[in-house]
């Protein structure tokens, strides 16, 4: 790393989480172009998903997890990998 981006770097650190947040996306977004336009389809596939999550739930098709076994399951998960 430059000694300029070394400098950028040590002066983003002090900004609040939420202005760090904020220039980390405004930096990659650098990185491709259509990057609004994947935010928005990311979006949409979210908003989708917890729709038909949703839908599951209020149907009785699908049942709600405690937090605490889905996080033993998660963990269980990646202990195999």
């Amino acid at each position: 790393m430059t000694k300029q981006a070394q400098e950028l770097l040590a002066l983003a650190r002090k900004l609040p989480e939420s202005e760090r947040a904020e220039l980390a996306a405004q930096i990659m977004a650098t990185f491709d172009g259509d990057a609004e336009e994947d935010a928005t389809e990311v979006e949409a596939a979210w908003a989708a998903e917890i729709e038909r999550r949703l839908e599951g739930y209020l149907s009785g098709k699908d049942k709600a997890v405690p937090w605490e076994a889905a996080r033993a399951e998660a963990l269980r998960r990646l202990k195999k990998e």
